[in-house]
Protein backbone atom coordinates (compact mmCIF):
# COMPACT_ATOMS: atom_id res chain seq x y z
CA UNK A 1 0.00 0.00 0.00
CA UNK A 2 1.14 3.38 -0.80
CA UNK A 3 0.47 4.65 2.90
CA UNK A 4 2.35 1.93 4.48
CA UNK A 5 5.61 2.42 2.43
CA UNK A 6 6.09 5.97 4.67
CA UNK A 7 5.29 4.11 7.62
CA UNK A 8 9.28 3.82 7.88
CA UNK A 9 10.91 3.99 11.47
CA UNK A 10 14.47 2.99 12.38
CA UNK A 11 17.03 5.89 12.96
CA UNK A 12 16.65 7.07 16.58
CA UNK A 13 17.96 10.67 16.28
CA UNK A 14 16.08 11.36 13.47
CA UNK A 15 12.49 10.39 15.17
CA UNK A 16 13.65 12.01 18.17
CA UNK A 17 14.22 15.16 16.74
CA UNK A 18 10.80 14.62 15.04
CA UNK A 19 8.59 12.77 17.94
CA UNK A 20 10.88 11.70 20.26
CA UNK A 21 10.66 15.18 22.45
CA UNK A 22 6.82 14.87 22.78
CA UNK A 23 6.35 10.92 23.48
CA UNK A 24 8.93 11.75 26.38
CA UNK A 25 6.14 14.06 27.75
CA UNK A 26 3.42 11.94 26.74
CA UNK A 27 5.32 8.90 28.43
CA UNK A 28 5.45 10.55 31.66
CA UNK A 29 1.62 11.12 31.83
CA UNK A 30 0.59 7.87 30.90
CA UNK A 31 3.00 6.20 33.67
CA UNK A 32 1.36 8.66 36.07
CA UNK A 33 -1.71 7.74 35.26
CA UNK A 34 -1.33 4.11 35.17
CA UNK A 35 0.40 3.94 38.91
CA UNK A 36 1.43 0.42 40.04
CA UNK A 37 3.61 -0.49 42.92
CA UNK A 38 7.53 -0.89 43.06
CA UNK A 39 9.33 -3.85 41.90
CA UNK A 40 6.96 -4.87 39.55
CA UNK A 41 8.44 -6.92 36.19
CA UNK A 42 7.50 -4.42 32.91
CA UNK A 43 7.27 -5.17 29.48
CA UNK A 44 7.43 -2.47 26.85
CA UNK A 45 6.24 -3.39 23.60
CA UNK A 46 7.22 -1.55 20.34
CA UNK A 47 9.50 0.11 22.54
CA UNK A 48 11.18 2.86 19.74
CA UNK A 49 13.95 4.61 21.64
CA UNK A 50 13.57 4.26 24.95
CA UNK A 51 10.97 7.25 25.89
CA UNK A 52 7.99 4.72 28.01
CA UNK A 53 10.92 2.26 28.97
CA UNK A 54 13.13 4.66 30.53
CA UNK A 55 10.22 6.61 32.11
CA UNK A 56 9.37 3.63 33.58
CA UNK A 57 12.78 3.09 34.98
CA UNK A 58 12.74 6.76 36.71
CA UNK A 59 9.33 6.62 38.36
CA UNK A 60 8.78 2.67 39.00
CA UNK A 61 11.37 0.92 40.49
CA UNK A 62 10.72 -1.84 38.39
CA UNK A 63 12.42 -5.11 39.49
CA UNK A 64 12.69 -5.76 35.51
CA UNK A 65 12.01 -3.97 32.19
CA UNK A 66 12.25 -5.54 28.67
CA UNK A 67 11.94 -3.72 25.85
CA UNK A 68 11.06 -4.67 22.27
CA UNK A 69 11.39 -3.02 18.77
CA UNK A 70 11.58 -4.56 15.50
CA UNK A 71 13.97 -1.72 14.61
CA UNK A 72 17.70 -2.79 15.72
CA UNK A 73 18.22 1.22 14.94
CA UNK A 74 16.08 2.21 17.94
CA UNK A 75 16.90 -0.68 19.90
CA UNK A 76 20.52 0.19 19.80
CA UNK A 77 19.57 3.92 20.85
CA UNK A 78 17.15 2.54 23.65
CA UNK A 79 19.77 0.41 24.97
CA UNK A 80 22.67 3.03 25.38
CA UNK A 81 19.89 5.46 26.95
CA UNK A 82 18.37 3.54 29.13
CA UNK A 83 20.04 2.41 32.81
CA UNK A 84 18.72 -0.93 34.29
CA UNK A 85 17.01 -2.84 35.35
CA UNK A 86 16.19 -2.11 31.74
CA UNK A 87 17.47 -4.54 28.90
CA UNK A 88 15.95 -4.80 25.62
CA UNK A 89 15.90 -7.14 22.37
CA UNK A 90 15.03 -7.19 18.68
CA UNK A 91 11.55 -8.64 18.48
CA UNK A 92 8.07 -8.53 17.09
CA UNK A 93 4.99 -7.62 18.76
CA UNK A 94 3.10 -10.88 17.08
CA UNK A 95 5.24 -12.93 18.71
CA UNK A 96 6.74 -11.95 22.17
CA UNK A 97 10.20 -13.91 23.48
CA UNK A 98 8.60 -14.19 26.66
CA UNK A 99 6.47 -17.12 29.13
CA UNK A 100 3.07 -16.96 29.57
CA UNK A 101 2.61 -14.59 32.84
CA UNK A 102 6.13 -13.46 32.52
CA UNK A 103 5.16 -10.08 33.78
CA UNK A 104 3.41 -8.24 35.37
CA UNK A 105 2.65 -4.83 33.20
CA UNK A 106 2.52 -4.93 29.51
CA UNK A 107 2.52 -1.27 27.82
CA UNK A 108 2.83 0.05 24.24
CA UNK A 109 3.46 3.80 23.47
CA UNK A 110 2.57 5.56 20.49
CA UNK A 111 2.70 1.85 18.03
CA UNK A 112 -0.16 0.24 18.07
CA UNK A 113 -1.62 1.63 14.68
CA UNK A 114 1.21 0.94 12.71
CA UNK A 115 1.42 -2.83 13.78
CA UNK A 116 -0.59 -4.53 10.82
CA UNK A 117 -2.82 -6.80 13.49
CA UNK A 118 -3.48 -4.90 17.03
CA UNK A 119 -6.19 -7.45 18.11
CA UNK A 120 -3.13 -10.49 17.89
CA UNK A 121 -0.33 -7.73 19.33
CA UNK A 122 -2.65 -7.08 22.19
CA UNK A 123 -3.32 -11.05 22.43
CA UNK A 124 0.06 -11.45 22.44
CA UNK A 125 0.87 -9.11 25.28
CA UNK A 126 -2.48 -10.22 26.95
CA UNK A 127 -0.44 -13.75 27.25
CA UNK A 128 3.15 -12.44 28.79
CA UNK A 129 0.98 -10.94 31.56
CA UNK A 130 0.01 -12.84 35.02
CA UNK A 131 -3.26 -12.85 36.14
CA UNK A 132 -4.43 -9.43 37.47
CA UNK A 133 -1.79 -7.93 35.46
CA UNK A 134 -2.29 -4.77 33.45
CA UNK A 135 -2.39 -3.95 29.71
CA UNK A 136 -2.18 -0.75 28.69
CA UNK A 137 -1.25 1.62 25.66
CA UNK A 138 -1.52 5.44 24.15
CA UNK A 139 -1.72 6.11 21.18
CA UNK A 140 -2.00 9.67 19.38
CA UNK A 141 -4.90 11.36 18.45
CA UNK A 142 -4.56 11.87 15.46
CA UNK A 143 -7.62 13.04 14.01
CA UNK A 144 -7.91 16.13 16.21
CA UNK A 145 -5.65 16.00 19.31
CA UNK A 146 -2.17 16.31 16.75
CA UNK A 147 -1.91 20.09 16.98
CA UNK A 148 0.86 20.41 14.46
CA UNK A 149 0.32 17.30 12.27
CA UNK A 150 -3.14 18.28 11.87
CA UNK A 151 -1.70 21.74 10.44
CA UNK A 152 0.96 19.90 8.54
CA UNK A 153 -2.04 17.57 6.78
CA UNK A 154 -3.99 20.28 5.71
CA UNK A 155 -1.50 21.81 4.43
CA UNK A 156 -0.24 18.61 2.23
CA UNK A 157 -4.06 18.77 1.36
CA UNK A 158 -4.32 21.90 -0.10
CA UNK A 159 -1.20 21.96 -1.97
CA UNK A 160 -1.74 18.28 -3.00
CA UNK A 161 -5.26 16.96 -2.53
CA UNK A 162 -4.05 13.39 -2.83
CA UNK A 163 -2.48 13.32 0.29
CA UNK A 164 -5.35 12.85 2.28
CA UNK A 165 -4.73 9.40 2.12
CA UNK A 166 -1.89 9.73 4.08
CA UNK A 167 -3.55 11.63 7.06
CA UNK A 168 -2.87 9.67 9.97
CA UNK A 169 -5.81 11.23 10.80
CA UNK A 170 -8.14 9.31 8.07
CA UNK A 171 -5.80 6.29 8.33
CA UNK A 172 -6.21 5.53 12.10
CA UNK A 173 -9.28 5.30 13.30
CA UNK A 174 -8.24 3.03 15.94
CA UNK A 175 -6.41 6.02 17.52
CA UNK A 176 -10.17 7.08 19.22
CA UNK A 177 -11.63 6.23 23.09
CA UNK A 178 -13.87 4.30 21.70
CA UNK A 179 -12.42 2.24 19.40
CA UNK A 180 -9.76 1.85 22.34
CA UNK A 181 -11.73 1.11 24.99
CA UNK A 182 -13.85 -1.75 22.49
CA UNK A 183 -10.47 -3.39 21.40
CA UNK A 184 -9.48 -3.96 25.13
CA UNK A 185 -12.76 -5.09 25.81
CA UNK A 186 -12.84 -7.86 22.82
CA UNK A 187 -9.69 -9.29 24.34
CA UNK A 188 -11.47 -10.10 27.40
CA UNK A 189 -9.41 -7.35 29.55
CA UNK A 190 -11.45 -6.17 32.66
CA UNK A 191 -11.86 -2.84 34.37
CA UNK A 192 -11.03 -0.99 31.38
CA UNK A 193 -10.73 2.45 31.19
CA UNK A 194 -9.59 5.39 28.87
CA UNK A 195 -7.70 8.42 29.67
CA UNK A 196 -6.73 11.31 27.58
CA UNK A 197 -3.01 12.42 28.04
CA UNK A 198 -2.43 15.87 27.29
CA UNK A 199 1.23 17.72 26.60
CA UNK A 200 2.30 21.26 25.17
CA UNK A 201 4.37 20.95 21.53
CA UNK A 202 6.76 24.00 21.79
CA UNK A 203 8.78 25.25 18.99
CA UNK A 204 11.09 27.85 19.00
CA UNK A 205 10.33 29.07 15.61
CA UNK A 206 9.27 27.64 12.07
CA UNK A 207 12.42 25.82 11.45
CA UNK A 208 12.45 24.19 14.75
CA UNK A 209 8.57 22.35 13.19
CA UNK A 210 9.34 22.09 9.42
CA UNK A 211 12.96 20.57 10.04
CA UNK A 212 12.22 17.48 11.63
CA UNK A 213 9.62 16.83 8.57
CA UNK A 214 12.78 16.26 6.36
CA UNK A 215 14.42 13.36 8.19
CA UNK A 216 12.28 10.85 6.43
CA UNK A 217 10.74 9.06 9.57
CA UNK A 218 7.37 8.13 9.79
CA UNK A 219 4.36 8.80 7.27
CA UNK A 220 4.56 12.77 7.08
CA UNK A 221 8.37 12.99 7.22
CA UNK A 222 8.70 10.02 4.52
CA UNK A 223 5.58 11.99 2.40
CA UNK A 224 7.85 15.24 2.47
CA UNK A 225 10.84 12.99 1.49
CA UNK A 226 9.06 12.05 -1.78
CA UNK A 227 8.17 15.53 -3.10
CA UNK A 228 10.11 17.09 -5.47
CA UNK A 229 11.99 20.01 -4.30
CA UNK A 230 9.04 22.56 -5.65
CA UNK A 231 6.43 20.41 -4.45
CA UNK A 232 8.23 20.36 -0.83
CA UNK A 233 8.85 24.43 -0.82
CA UNK A 234 4.97 24.94 -1.67
CA UNK A 235 4.08 22.71 1.12
CA UNK A 236 6.82 24.57 3.61
CA UNK A 237 5.52 27.78 2.72
CA UNK A 238 1.47 26.63 2.63
CA UNK A 239 2.38 25.25 6.19
CA UNK A 240 4.19 28.45 7.40
CA UNK A 241 1.41 30.70 6.66
CA UNK A 242 -0.88 28.70 8.64
CA UNK A 243 0.55 27.61 11.53
CA UNK A 244 -0.16 30.72 14.76
CA UNK A 245 3.12 32.06 15.38
CA UNK A 246 3.27 34.85 18.14
CA UNK A 247 5.70 38.08 17.71
CA UNK A 248 8.70 36.26 18.87
CA UNK A 249 8.45 33.74 15.91
CA UNK A 250 7.71 31.19 18.45
CA UNK A 251 4.81 28.46 18.16
CA UNK A 252 2.89 27.33 20.93
CA UNK A 253 0.74 24.40 20.19
CA UNK A 254 -0.38 21.14 21.75
CA UNK A 255 -0.88 17.47 21.98
CA UNK A 256 -3.18 15.01 22.98
CA UNK A 257 -2.35 11.10 22.96
CA UNK A 258 -5.55 8.36 24.43
CA UNK A 259 -4.61 6.33 26.93
CA UNK A 260 -6.01 2.90 27.65
CA UNK A 261 -5.72 0.05 30.42
CA UNK A 262 -7.37 -3.04 31.37
CA UNK A 263 -6.54 -6.29 33.58
CA UNK A 264 -6.02 -9.84 32.33
CA UNK A 265 -8.44 -11.94 34.32
CA UNK A 266 -8.09 -13.90 37.36
CA UNK A 267 -9.36 -17.73 36.52
CA UNK A 268 -12.15 -18.94 38.63
CA UNK A 269 -10.53 -20.60 41.96
CA UNK A 270 -6.77 -18.88 41.53
CA UNK A 271 -5.10 -16.92 44.15
CA UNK A 272 -4.01 -13.58 43.38
CA UNK A 273 -3.96 -9.89 45.39
CA UNK A 274 -3.33 -6.37 43.43
CA UNK A 275 0.32 -5.58 44.01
Amino acid sequence: MREQRFDRWAAGDAYDRYMGRWSRLAADGFVAWLGGGDGLRWLDVGCGTGALTATVVARCRPRTVLGLDRSAGFVASARAATPAPAYFVVADALSLPVYDEACDVAVSGLVLNFLREPDAALAEATRAVRQGGLVAAYVWDYSEGMSFLRYFWDAAVEVDPSAAALDEGRRFPMCRPESLHALWAKAGLTDVSVAPIEVPTAFAGFVDLWEPFLAGQGPAPGYVAALDPAARDRLRDTLSQAVPTKPDGSIALAARAWAVRGRRPVRAGARWAPR
